[in-house]
């Protein structure tokens, strides 16, 4: 008997967790995906990770992607990066002769285009932090943020009160991997943040224990990622606009509304923090969607 199929992803999974430290959700989704595997290859009678071959584990990603349970293509793929993974571990430790996943392709994924809202209806939502407690005036001020901004949520509560620079209307954003960026503040946003400074944190920050941070909580601690969605998703409801929002609409409808006003794509990919302006060019699809809708309604030949 070579390389048992189980062995090895026990051995993987070992791997993963004490070698290379991942979380313990990212160790449950492998685990998952690749029993799936193991119980696939035992059913194609290979009981060999060295006799399987690329075939074998391509018919692995079809069979994920038929039959009654299917799984996304996100799901699929994912699984196949867990079995690519694997194949990866047991060609360094000398377990196969080859690895036979490496050239296996993921399935497509559909193209999803950001949600957005148009002007109107973010002033809508704005406009659902209603109430002149702390809570509301706190809300207000960290929606104007998001907006003015687009920054992530996760980066919103990050910013503590000397990352603001009111003189040059700027904000220092803490992004992915510890890359910071500092980017412009719009007006609308730095009142509504004057306001919370001097109407709503003293209060909050009075049940703390004293922390920099800008956005606190009712105990007077750093607002938590958590919270902020509350929020966001709070002054959702209350503008009649919780179907459409997620928490990263304010960051698309930050970008979408920029290129829409004839922003530079590679400005946008800056204020965003994207390593790659590929990421931002997605914006640009729900742009000219847009134009083509009012191309389509407007043109004089485009109406025959």
């Amino acid at each position: 008997m070579g390389a048992r199929p189980a062995d090895v992803v026990e051995a993987y999974l070992h791997h993963l967790a004490v070698e290379r430290g991942s979380a313990v959700n990212t160790l449950r989704s492998y685990a998952n995906d690749l029993r799936r595997y193991v119980d696939h290859l035992a059913t194609a009678s290979l009981d060999d990770l060295d006799a399987v071959r690329e075939q074998d584990v391509a018919g692995f990603v079809a069979a994920l992607r038929s039959g009654p349970q299917a799984l996304a293509a996100s799901s699929a793929a994912r699984a196949l990066a867990a079995v690519r993974g694997l194949h990866r571990f047991a060609l360094r430790d000398g377990l196969v002769a080859a690895d036979v996943a490496r050239e296996v392709t993921p399935p497509a994924l559909p193209s999803r285009l950001p949600k957005t809202l148009s002007v109107d209806e973010v002033e809508q939502l704005l406009a659902g932090c209603v109430g002149t407690g702390a809570g509301p005036i706190r809300d207000r001020a960290l929606l104007e943020l998001l907006y003015s901004t687009g920054a992530r949520i996760s980066e919103a509560v990050g910013v503590d009160i000397d990352d603001l620079d009111t003189a040059h209307r700027t904000v220092l954003l803490r992004g992915k991997g510890g890359k910071q960026r500092i980017v412009p503040v719009g007006r609308p946003a730095l009142a509504a943040v004057d306001a919370y400074l001097v109407q709503a944190r003293p209060a909050l920050a009075a049940k703390g224990r004293g922390t920099p941070a800008l956005f606190l909580n009712a105990r007077g601690a750093r607002l938590t990622r958590q919270s902020a969605w509350h929020a966001l998703h709070g002054a959702a409801d209350t503008a009649g606009l919780s179907a459409a929002v997620s928490p990263h609409t304010l960051r698309h409808c930050f970008a979408t509304h920029l290129l829409a006003g004839g922003a530079d794509v590679r400005v946008v990919q800056e204020l965003l923090g994207h390593a790659s302006v590929t990421t931002t060019q997605v914006y640009t699809h729900v742009t000219v969607d847009t134009l083509r809708e009012v191309y389509a309604t407007s043109h004089p030949r485009a109406l025959r």
